[in-house]
C-alpha cells in the first residue's frame, strides 16, 4: 500500500505539526467552500467540514492517505466564533473572550488508498485573562488574529492573552496530533515511532 500522505490544507501551522512528527508530506489546500455548507451545531460541522475537504482532495489524489481538518471556536454565551473577515470583527470577538473560556474543536478526517474514511474529533477549553483595551488593541494591531478561527491564537504571542487550557494543546492549534497517530494506525498508514 502506499504512504504517500497528503494535508489538505493551507495552513502553516498544521503544516508545522505534521512536520514536528517526522513524516514526509506534500501540502495540497481543499478548495471546498466552508460557506456552502449549512450545519450550525459546532461539532457536527466541524467534523463534517473535515470530511468535505479530506475527500475533496482525495478524490484528486486516490491512492494516498489524506488528512482533513476544521477548527470552530463556541464562545462561553454560545457563539460560534469562526474566522474574522475584519479587524472589527477579531476585536468583538477578543472582547467575547476576555476574562472568559471557549471551546475549541478539531474535526479529524483520514482516507486511505482504498477511500476508507476515519474520523474524530478533539475538543478542549481555553481560559482567557481579562485583558485591558490597550492589550486587545495590541492584539488585533498584530494582524496575527487573521485566517483564525476565535481571532486568537495559542502559538505564538497570543499565548500572553490566555491563562491556562484544558485539553490538547495541539489541538487548539487546529492538528490534534494524538488523534491524528491513531486515526492513522487504524489507516494502516505505518508510523515509524510507535
Amino acid at each position: 500500500m502506499s504512504q504517500h500522505l497528503v494535508l489538505a490544507s493551507a495552513s502553516p501551522q498544521r503544516k508545522r505539526l505534521l512536520e514536528g512528527l517526522g513524516l514526509t508530506f506534500e501540502v495540497h489546500p481543499s478548495t471546498y467552500d466552508e460557506s456552502a455548507y449549512a450545519e450550525q451545531d459546532p461539532v457536527m460541522r466541524c467534523k463534517h467540514l473535515a470530511a468535505y475537504k479530506a475527500q475533496e482532495v482525495n478524490e484528486r489524489f486516490p491512492d494516498s492517505f489524506v488528512i482533513g481538518c476544521d477548527t470552530l471556536v463556541v464562545a462561553q454565551d454560545g457563539t460560534l466564533l469562526e474566522k474574522a473577515a475584519t479587524p472589527e470583527e477579531a476585536r468583538a470577538a477578543i472582547v467575547l473572550l476576555s476574562g472568559k473560556s471557549c471551546v475549541v474543536h478539531s474535526g479529524l478526517s483520514v482516507f486511505d488508498p482504498q477511500q476508507k474514511h476515519y474520523e474524530g474529533i478533539s475538543s478542549s477549553t481555553v481560559y482567557f485573562k481579562q485583558l485591558s483595551d490597550e492589550e486587545i488593541a495590541w492584539w488585533i494591531s498584530t494582524g496575527l488574529w487573521q485566517d483564525r478561527s476565535g481571532s486568537f491564537q495559542i502559538d505564538g504571542p497570543g499565548q500572553l492573552m490566555i491563562e491556562h487550557i484544558e485539553g490538547d494543546w495541539s489541538s487548539i492549534v487546529g492538528l490534534p496530533v494524538f488523534l491524528l497517530g491513531e486515526l492513522l494506525k487504524k489507516a494502516g498508514y505505518e508510523l515509524l515511532c510507535l
